[in-house]
């Protein structure tokens, strides 16, 4: 009895303040007992990450999915942005943009490999994550990932990009740039490590676009596309 009446109690509450309080003092019971909200937490919260990686991720991965979109395109570092300006005052503009769209279609070619690792950690997700990502700011949840997997998908990405850069000629491409731009008077020499730079820029536009869909949900009611969506986050509404 003592149980039912928690349970009612737990899905009667609205506001964030009063859920916090319900599953703080609930932890061992809403990890035991099917049904008591923090299970459904969890599932709503794995439900909107899966949602993100579907939606998001999964563009990157496509042709153009980096180069065409201006929110995550890889553009020269800051280092060779000074070769870039240079080159196309020199009239090689057409092998600027040749090399910055190597950058990105390396980047689309390792985002393929994400999707495991971020089931893995939606999968190793806790009841505490869960319940903190549900109270946390509009990108908790993005943030969670972005703890969970950043090492694991920088392991991945960086022999991809490598193996890209070899497969798409992107190493000719990037020796010829930068040994053009070393022969030009004046200018201060440059070989910087573009492998690492992609990785870094890549694991930075899987996470823009996580964060993108998470706000969407966070903030949009018909972005919630499922009960369990519409349920989950009901609860933290009107922070």
């Amino acid at each position: 009895m003592k149980k039912i009446l928690l349970l009612a109690v737990t899905f009667s509450l609205t506001s964030c303040a009063q859920v916090q309080q319900t599953l703080n003092q609930l932890p061992q019971l809403s990890s035991q007992i099917p049904g008591v909200g923090g299970v459904d937490i969890a599932s709503g919260l794995k439900e909107a990450l899966n949602k993100g990686i579907t939606e998001q991720v999964s563009k990157l991965t496509a042709v153009d999915g980096f180069y065409k979109n201006e929110a995550v395109k890889i553009l020269m570092p800051e280092e060779l942005q000074k070769v870039d300006a240079t080159l196309r005052k020199v009239g090689l503009s057409s092998l600027a943009d040749e090399g910055i769209k190597m950058l990105n279609r390396a980047a689309e070619d390792a985002v393929k490999e994400a999707t495991p690792i971020f089931v893995s950690a939606v999968k190793n997700m806790s009841f505490t994550d869960a319940k903190n990502i549900l109270l946390g700011n509009d990108s908790a949840a993005t943030s969670y990932l972005q703890g969970s997997t950043t090492t694991a998908l920088y392991g991945k990405f960086n022999p991809v990009i490598k193996s890209s850069f070899e497969k798409v000629g992107a190493d000719v491409v990037w020796t010829k740039i930068i040994n053009k731009y070393n022969t030009i008077p004046l200018v201060k020499k440059v070989n910087p490590d573009l492998t690492d730079y992609t990785t870094t820029q890549a694991l930075s536009g899987v996470f823009k676009m996580i964060a993108v869909e998470e706000k969407e949900i966070r903030n949009n009611i018909s972005a919630r596309t499922t009960p369990l969506l519409k349920s989950v986050f009901a609860m933290q509404d009107g922070k």
